[in-house]
């Protein structure tokens, strides 16, 4: 069957295509669930295919891998069995102990739990700053700086930070820089075409998003990043199940036109809360009060999200 040129696809097709010929075996269009924990071999070492055993690599796996990762413009995905899990695997291939991290001071509590709870002890100090000012990022940066953490827009505060400015400053600095893209989706943002060096998803929300499955996923076109990871990807064995890695990809079919939908619904509910007498505050970048609405129009194509939080009066 001829085979289209992705690299002329745009993003809904991308999701629909990317990575997934048909099986040269039986034809068909979807990909199989490919279930088996082991693969054959000619002799010991000689596997037959590219695969030798599941937690290492798995056809379904790498299938959704290369599509996530033509998602968001990468060369490569590297795929885990939750979004903390792709997040440790991201501290843990990266950071050693006497390193520091930059993160923002409005990120997911798993981040907080992770990098405090988990990788301080081992060493690791993080200084959590306000990242909508590219300034106190930079003013954060330490000799030992390896890594800026960011999200954007932040949960839950909603809080939208210049992308391409911080990883200006992370690389003039000689760290790297990480987005968790979970509640844009590329859809929205590639923080890979703005400078980052890796994104992290959270495969559970908008990726899958019909709440039936639970992953993570980082993409990166560093290969050196890439290594590390795949190293702890196989290590630690933390790794998403054949069938996971199907509903991730059956759940990104649709991501394009489910997002634009969450966005325009959003948008209508954050101006109808705003008129709310109960409501103190809306916090969503498509209001125009929003404090970082321009850099949101600029930096997000013209839709805002689908999250929004608000502060009702009398606390």
């Amino acid at each position: 069957m001829h085979q289209h040129d992705e690299s002329s696809f745009r993003l809904d097709s991308l999701a629909i295509h990317a990575g997934q010929a048909p099986d040269p075996v039986s034809g068909a269009v979807m990909p199989p669930i490919v279930l088996s924990s082991t693969f054959a071999q000619r002799a010991p070492g000689e596997p037959i295919g590219d695969f030798e055993y599941a937690r290492t690599d798995n056809p379904t796996r790498r299938t959704m891998e290369r599509c996530i990762a033509a998602l968001e413009g990468a060369e490569h995905g590297v795929a885990f069995a939750s979004g903390s899990a792709a997040m440790g695997a991201v501290f843990q291939a990266l950071l050693r102990p006497g390193d520091h991290v930059v993160s923002g001071d409005d990120v997911y509590g798993g981040t907080y739990r992770l990098l405090d709870k988990v990788m301080g002890p081992f060493g690791i100090e993080t200084s959590w700053v306000d990242t909508t000012d590219p300034e106190a990022v930079r003013a954060a940066l330490r000799p030992e700086t390896k890594l800026v953490w960011l999200e954007t827009p932040t949960n839950p505060l909603l809080k939208v930070s210049d992308i391409a400015a911080i990883a200006a400053i992370a690389h003039e600095h000689g760290a790297r820089l990480a987005v968790d893209n979970t509640f844009a989706t590329p859809v929205l943002q590639r923080p890979l075409s703005l400078g980052a060096d890796l994104v992290l998803h959270s495969s559970t929300k908008y990726l899958g998003g019909h709440s039936d499955v639970v992953g993570g996923i980082v993409l990166s076109s560093d290969e050196e990043v890439v290594e590390r990871l795949r190293f702890h990807q196989n290590a630690y064995g933390a790794v998403p199940s054949p069938f996971d890695a199907f509903l991730v990809l059956r759940g990104v079919k649709t991501l394009a036109v489910r997002v634009e939908r969450h966005a325009d619904n959003a948008l209508s509910l954050a101006r109808w809360l705003s008129e709310q007498p109960g409501v103190e505050r809306v916090h969503y970048p498509g209001l125009p009060g929003h404090p970082q609405h321009g850099l949101a129009q600029r930096q997000m194509g013209g839709r805002f999200g689908g999250m929004i939080s608000l502060v009702l009066k009398g606390g």
